[in-house]
């Protein structure tokens, strides 16, 4: 073949190829998760980010504020403050004037009467008529009876399309739509009451997602802190029972075990569970210093991490042996490890494990054949008192079919009511 035709026949399967894989479709829609309302509900969402549909019957602009009436009564208004007017090219008083609108805002109160204040003209789209208001759905009416099922999960880079200019997340893509629509799944098969989660990128991401893809699972309780992670991946909890005090220890500076100082390379989160009617307990989460840079090279910061936070459980166990609590999490290593028999500890206060209940040939990490488990569900010795025989189990999945490539954990306990 001559040489021309053998690179013009290179480039058509090159543009084939291309036509055939399109790109994948990357972050939630910037809209995801935010309710939208009928302009007469929207003293429902005091404080909340919504958008608002409605007709604007009223404009006027008085010089240092332009208003946008909903109706003649001035029920609901948008407003619009002097300072901001250089974001729209034209006047809005003007432009929306009669004008059936969607404008995405918090719902603000002023004098008594609900407003929504509008900064930028990105934030209002005109509509050509009234579209229908989706229906807000209610999550699953669920009523506590103390049997409790806990899961762990490694959400693989849940990152959104934005820049943050505090971390290193230039060189981690938003999430692609596809795994995130597989994580959603994977999660709402677990049907966890408590799901401790990894590699989040921030508070906002997570409850963005949650709002969009987990609506109807009933996680009222989001939390998280930003931790130490460079790349800015933190550790999170989602709870559809009360939470009460939440401590974050990413601040804690402690010994590295060869004379240096060294802190938690995420964070070690813990959250107070109340469940009404029902003994309170403790959920830690951790996500400890991986083996990227080598397994060996990087062992002394995971034995550093996993040694402080034993320091920390037995505090909690010395003051009262009964306590209740699990720590959970992506440990990065696996449970014959130094640095687990460090955190796992001795005698009668040792953290109590159900890796019998495992099989051998079912990791926790899917990316590789023989990565064994690396994700754990650990319980105090009170705790595993009121664990549920045989209820521990890893849910095999790919990036693919679970959207992540950890596998989830999950274990059932039964919650003595409260005295």
């Amino acid at each position: 073949m001559h040489v021309r035709a053998r690179i013009a026949a290179v480039w058509v399967l090159v543009l084939a190829a291309g036509h055939l894989a399109p790109a994948q479709e990357k972050g939630l829609p910037a809209d995801a998760g935010i309710p939208i309302v009928h302009w007469k509900d929207a003293p429902k969402y005091m404080d909340q980010e919504v958008i608002v549909q409605g007709r604007i019957v009223v404009a006027r602009n008085i010089g240092k504020i332009c208003f946008l009436n909903f109706d003649r009564a001035r029920t609901f208004t948008a407003v619009i403050h002097e300072r901001n007017f250089k974001n729209f090219p034209e006047f809005p008083n003007e432009v929306y004037a009669h004008k059936i609108v969607r404008i995405r805002g918090v719902i603000s109160s002023y004098q008594g009467k609900p407003q929504i204040e509008v900064s930028r003209q990105e934030q209002i789209t005109i509509l050509e008529e009234e579209l229908p208001i989706p229906e807000q759905k209610a999550p699953k009416a669920r009523t506590f009876d103390g049997n409790l099922t806990i899961a762990t999960f490694n959400a693989l880079n849940l990152f959104d399309e934005h820049d943050d200019p505090y971390h290193a997340d230039e060189g981690t893509e938003a999430k692609p739509v596809a795994e995130m629509k597989a994580l959603a799944e994977t999660i709402r098969k677990l049907d966890a009451d408590i799901l401790a989660l990894q590699e989040v990128e921030n508070r906002g991401m997570l409850e963005r997602f949650n709002a969009a893809m987990l609506s109807d699972m009933g996680y009222e309780h989001v939390v998280l802190f930003e931790g130490n992670d460079l790349r800015g991946i933190d550790v999170a909890l989602l709870s559809r029972l009360p939470v009460g005090p939440v401590t974050s220890h990413r601040h804690l500076k402690f010994s590295d075990g060869s004379g240096g100082a060294m802190r938690f390379n995420r964070d070690l989160l813990r959250a107070r569970i109340e469940p009404p009617g029902f003994a309170p307990f403790d959920v830690f989460v951790v996500h400890f210093k991986s083996k990227r840079g080598g397994e060996t090279q990087t062992e002394s910061f995971r034995i550093g991490e996993c040694r402080k936070a034993r320091e920390i459980l037995s505090d909690v166990l010395a003051n009262d042996p009964d306590a209740r609590f699990v720590i959970c999490g992506d440990f990065n290593d696996t449970f014959d490890s130094k640095p687990m028999k460090v955190l796992m500890g001795e005698g009668e206060l040792a953290l109590r494990d159900f890796m019998s209940e495992v099989p051998k040939d079912v990791p926790s990490y899917n990316r590789m054949r023989n990565a064994g488990v690396i994700d754990f569900i650990l319980a105090s010795p009170a705790m595993a008192k009121c664990y549920v025989e045989k209820s521990y189990h890893i849910t095999p999945s790919t990036v693919e079919s679970g959207g992540s490539d950890h596998n989830p954990v999950c274990a059932k306990f039964r919650i003595p009511p409260s005295q």
